[in-house]
């Protein structure tokens, strides 16, 4: 009897992976009665629509049923407008479903139901909408490496709390998706329902997604059903205005600004974007720190048109947006009694525009272009006070153009080229990338890598290139990574990308363990350990080698743990630091461990803390680094938030400057502090009051001074007395409104206000740094903004 049990039992298992495996395939049904989308699924249509149920869980235990009190039916319609999407969600404890109410695109404590379309069913490129409990809507634009939430589409969607669970209905325009011209569509679909719970998320698939592999996209089911539909014309206008009013202890200031956005749909598979006369006043502020290290500040991209649908111009990690309307990139000539009274810090952007989309035989065309002003600086004879202009940035054409062709719903080959030209005598540079990226028809084994090659044209022309290859396994238990490259010491991408090291060939080699399933301790649990190289091709020293250690797991509370040991066994050496070609400063070796805890962020209270610690084999040369969070939800409206960075450098060395010929090092302490504060009210799920406020301040305070040997070690050197030491203070302040009073239209109201102050006094005291920057120059800006979106087939049907 026991052996034929077990049989039964191995059948059984059998039986239900066979089934899992399979894709799934829903039937949508055609539809000539008016859909209304309010959440209650009233109309006849529904009633004879296929079912998609049998949810399975993603996580944390994967394979396992949904229960049957949590029991999710959907349906599918459509019609020459739109596909629209019914959901009931069932849940046997209705008052514990969470519903907190956020800005659009951020999640919350919500539970939440999305629906993946995949219009080519090309297992590569997903459009996924979300909704929470609370009506938020949350949308991307999906691959296998990003999840792209600033893409924003136009849809309607509406949510209705009951007595067994919730309801959600959804209405989706073929013009916020992207399909072949075949008269019978085949597309890639799946569902997915997270339920949030304070002890524990769980989240749920319409078609089974195995975590064993690591790609999930062509994992999803298949909607069949669509046929014959007559598109209707993509045009979508948005004009918008805004006033300013800006004010400092000087001057004020009131402008008023008008323009447009145009996005339209070239055919079912390409959209241009364009803006005209941009403005980006509203922005989110950049976090200004005091940077010692030899490279720039990296900042994030806050503009919307660079942000939204850059998934192809992202391919090679080429394209840096910030380049466009950056700082110039050249310095004055200035002669004798001459100085400069006003360098600009950004240059303006007249115009941009971006055609990207995908054939329905798999191949991915991006094209953006934008054009930048000149920009001049204004340079004093200090003697006669008679000023002048000189061009510091001509007009700037940044060009970016990508074909990616995908084939076996997994695989693809790129090739990116960014092309900078400017007006005139200036530098100008073209950079072309061929990438490849091939996976087994089981996922389980990746290949890929890439050839990158630039070109710089100026006084002196130069080229060089890039080239890597990878190969992992992606599937299973355990994983493994292995990857080599090569990095010439011409390689240049700076003009429309960014990069910081180059000249160097480096080793990279990674092993991982992970969990499938929950055990008695945790929901998930990942073991890692990597080991990495890098030698300078012209010298073979090594600049950098590790050997790392990472464990992370999620407890069965829904709290994360992360920890770090890291030893860098060998001497090492920066070659940038100096400041001064063919230079580099000796590293000494070190031992890094760091630790995190996350707690569950289900709870009304939530804290998470993270710890730092590297000692160098260097006497009492040590850095410390501490990050505490901490948020409370009062309600499912209201929530705030703080968090807190302190850095401790001791005995830390860097460049400060040059004597003569001699390149100067000093021996500092350094200490950085980092306030971030954040409110959130929300009055509806379209209208929120927000507040950020940052306080950062920073001090290096020399102690030691010395002189870089051509060995690269440091000699003391008491005769340099100069005052290097920095002490930096940044305040920025941001209350906004924001209404979105009509599908894809805002009022948002921002007022501003923000303060530095830097000297080479160092100032220890809290509260002294604080007066100090608050008796500097305030400025402050309130400014309304208004946009107003505009269909074309909308406007057309009412005349």
């Amino acid at each position: 009897m026991p052996k034929f049990y077990s049989s039964i039992l191995l059948f059984l298992v059998f039986i239900n992976f066979s089934l899992y495996s399979q894709k799934k395939t829903l039937q949508a049904k055609s539809t000539i009665e008016s859909i209304i989308i309010d959440g209650k699924i009233n109309e006849e249509a529904w009633k004879s629509a296929p079912i998609a149920t049998d949810f399975i869980m993603y996580q944390p235990d994967n394979g396992k049923p949904i229960s049957e009190n949590k029991k999710t039916e959907v349906k599918v319609l459509y019609d020459n407008n739109a596909v629209y999407i019914s959901a009931i969600l069932y849940d046997d404890e209705p008052n514990k479903i969470s519903r907190e109410l956020t800005n659009r695109d951020v999640f919350g404590v919500s539970d939440h139901f999305s629906i993946s379309i995949n219009g080519y069913n090309d297992g590569q490129q997903d459009f996924r909408f979300y909704v929470s409990t609370a009506g938020v809507q949350m949308d991307c634009l999906a691959t296998e490496d990003l999840e792209d939430y600033n893409w924003d589409a136009i849809w309607d969607s509406e949510v209705k709390i009951t007595n067994f669970g919730w309801v959600v209905e959804m209405k989706i325009p073929y013009a916020a998706l992207r399909f072949s011209k075949a008269s019978k569509q085949t597309w890639g679909l799946n569902f997915k329902r997270v339920i949030k719970r304070d002890a524990q998320d769980q989240s749920y698939t319409w078609n089974f997604v195995d975590t064993k592999i690591a790609s999930i996209i062509n994992q999803a089911g298949i909607l069949e059903g669509i046929e014959n539909i007559k598109t209707p014309t993509r045009l979508f206008l948005i004009p918008y205005t805004s006033a300013y009013y800006q004010q400092d202890d000087y001057t004020s200031d009131k402008t008023l600004k008008a323009g447009m956005d145009i996005k339209y749909g070239i055919n079912d598979a390409f959209t241009l974007d364009a803006i005209l006369v941009p403005d980006f006043g509203q922005t989110k502020f950049d976090n200004a720190i005091l940077n010692l290290e030899p490279f720039e500040q990296q900042f994030d991209e806050n503009r919307a048109f660079f942000t939204e649908a850059t998934d192809l111009f992202s391919k090679g990690n080429l394209f840096y947006s910030r380049r466009i309307g950056g700082a110039p990139t050249t310095e004055p000539t200035t002669g004798v009694n001459e100085e400069v009274i006003e360098y600009p810090s950004s240059t303006d952007l007249l115009n941009a525009v971006k055609v990207s989309g995908r054939t329905e035989k798999g191949l991915g065309i991006g094209f953006l272009n934008a054009i930048t002003e000149k920009t001049y600086t204004t340079i004093r004879d200090t003697i006669s006070g008679v000023t002048r202009k000189e061009v510091v940035e001509p007009l700037v054409n940044y060009n970016v153009l990508v074909f990616d062709q995908r084939f076996n719903q997994n695989s693809s080959v790129s090739f990116v080229n960014t092309n900078t030209v400017r007006n005139g005598g200036f530098r100008d540079a073209n950079v072309s990338a061929l990438l490849f990226d091939l996976n087994t028809k089981s996922n389980t084994y990746k290949l890929s890598g890439d050839f990158k090659y630039s070109s710089i044209n100026e006084l002196e022309d130069y080229d060089g290139f890039k080239t890597q290859l990878n190969f992992a396994k992606t599937s299973g238990k355990y994983r493994y990574l292995f990857k080599g490259g090569y990095i010439s010491e011409n390689y240049d991408i700076n003009d429309l990308g960014i990069i910081f090291v180059n000249n160097y060939h480096a080793g990279y080699a990674e092993m991982s363990y992970r969990i499938i399933n929950p055990t008695k301790v945790f929901n998930s649990f990942k073991a890692s350990q990597n080991i990495n190289i890098e030698i300078q091709n012209t010298t073979e020293k090594t600049q950098e080698g590790w050997y790392q250690a990472i464990i992370t797991a999620t407890t069965l509370k829904n709290h994360y743990l992360e920890g770090l040991f890291q030893v860098n066994p060998i001497d090492r050496y920066n070659f940038y630091e100096p400041r001064v070609y063919g230079r580099y400063v000796y590293i000494p070796k070190s031992i890094i461990g760091y630790a995190q805890f996350y707690s569950n962020d289900n709870r009304p209270f939530h804290y998470e803390v993270e710890v730092t610690t590297e000692k160098f084999d260097e006497e009492n040369r040590n850095t410390y680094k501490l990050f505490g969070g901490i948020k409370y939800r009062f309600n499912d409206k209201f929530s705030l938030s703080y968090n807190f960075q302190y850095t401790r450098k001791v005995n830390d060395r860097g460049w400060v400057g040059f004597d003569n010929t001699d390149i100067i090092f000093g021996e500092r302490n350094r200490e950085i502090v980092d306030h971030y504060f954040t409110g959130k009210y929300s009055i509806t799920n379209k209208m929120t009051f927000n507040l950020i406020a940052r306080y950062y301040w920073s001090y290096a305070d020399n102690h030691q001074f010395f002189t870089l040997q051509d060995d690269g070690h440091l000699m003391p050197n008491p005769n340099y007395s100069e005052n290097k030491n920095r002490n930096f203070n940044s305040w920025n302040l941001d209350f906004s409104y924001s209404w979105w009073f009509a599908p894809g239209s805002e009022i948002s109201v921002l007022y501003r206000n923000y303060a530095q102050e830097s000297t080479n006094l160092v100032e220890t005291n809290v509260g002294s740094n604080l007066t100090n920057l608050f008796n500097t120059n305030q400025t402050n800006i309130l400014s309304v903004s208004i946009r107003y979106y505009i269909d074309y087939n909308v406007v057309k049907n009412k005349f």
